[in-house]
């Protein structure tokens, strides 16, 4: 598809040049063009083969952010490090901590190791017993083994006790807010089905709540991501909406099914599942509600690739009756799916 794409592109753009050509050669034959409109020309006519290039690049330079380089824009690590910090993960989060803390008191250590014989103990005071004297000072502990016995050293001390009220207070609110942080246990099919119910194809994508609490007013939205290509040759990331049939659920109790019918007016309706997987779309996902327990606004995303969308499917049931009354809800079967069985004669 973007070879016939691009060879329709570079007919309309060489269409002008060759008229233009025409025209200037009746003029005056004599005059050949110049090398800089020649490299104009070049530059306005792109290959099929490099704009392929191009496209898939760009594709999967997307898929994750940390693979993005982003140019003239500087990480604010110190102006915004209370969001490096919930956004870090936890071995990083735990790392850091652990350095800025040994740092600390290492500095702290060396400060003291300049005003000799004001911290005083029952023997004499290596580097190594300062450094301890440190963490038991920022930490507020202050067994009684050691203590400041100079105005230098209390001083010292004085700094380093609100020190370490401020960055136990900055730590314990930064735990804590890394373990209340509102997340969603809701979880997506690993594949998305088109299924074909009545002679309507109907795009389908499963979401289930794994807590025992409900989710209320969950608000879904899912669109077609793709890359376009313009027609001077840029690459632009166009979102389509994708209406559901239900985009709005009161309850998320256990499991629901999303349903996209592919009707004329969607845009999904003139592609096949070959062509979009060739332009690398993806179906965005994004669910947004309310925990009851917390009172909290959840969220929760993914994507899909159009290699993960299996035609002519539909999923497998995972909620019966039980015999002795009630519902089962069997999570194990969540990304089962069953191609639909075949018209008799």
């Amino acid at each position: 598809m973007m070879k016939r794409i691009w060879r329709r592109l570079n007919e309309q753009r060489s269409a002008p040049l060759r008229e233009g050509q025409e025209g200037a050669s009746r003029e005056d034959t004599a005059h050949a063009p110049s090398a800089e409109d020649a490299h104009r020309k070049t530059k306005r006519h792109i290959s099929t083969k490099e704009a392929i290039r191009r496209f898939r690049t760009h594709a999967l330079d997307e898929k994750k952010h940390i693979d993005v380089v982003r140019v003239g824009v500087q990480d604010a690590l110190w102006s915004d490090l209370y969001h490096h910090a919930l956004t870090a993960s936890w071995v990083t989060f735990t790392f850091w901590a652990f350095v800025s803390y040994v740092l600390v008191n290492l500095l702290f250590a060396g400060l003291y190791l300049l005003v000799p014989g004001e911290v005083t103990g029952s023997h004499p005071l290596s580097f190594l017993d300062l450094f301890f004297f440190s963490v038991q000072t920022l930490s507020t502990v202050g067994y009684g083994g050691m203590v400041p016995s100079g105005v230098a050293a209390n001083v010292i001390v004085s700094f380093e006790v609100l020190l370490g009220m401020m960055v136990n207070a900055l730590a314990a609110g930064a735990v804590f807010a890394r373990i209340a942080r509102p997340r969603a246990r809701i979880i997506f099919s690993n594949k998305a089905v088109v299924s074909d119910e009545n002679g309507v194809p109907v795009l389908c994508i499963r979401i289930a709540n794994c807590r025992r609490s409900l989710i209320l007013s969950v608000d879904v939205e899912v669109a077609l991501s793709r890359l376009i290509v313009t027609h001077d040759g840029h690459l632009e990331r166009r979102f389509e909406p994708l209406t559901l049939v239900q985009a709005h659920v009161p309850v998320l109790r256990f499991a629901f099914v999303l349903a996209h019918v592919v009707t004329e007016t969607s845009p999904l309706h003139s592609c096949s599942l070959e062509e979009l997987k060739a332009e690398e779309a993806e179906i965005i996902v994004t669910v947004t509600g309310t925990d009851e327990a917390m009172g909290q606004t959840v969220f929760a995303r993914t994507a899909y690739a159009f290699d993960k969308v299996l035609n002519n499917h539909r999923f497998v049931d995972i909620i019966h009756t039980r015999p002795t009354g009630g519902l089962a809800v069997d999570y194990s079967k969540f990304h089962d799916t069953e191609a639909h069985a075949k018209p008799e004669g």
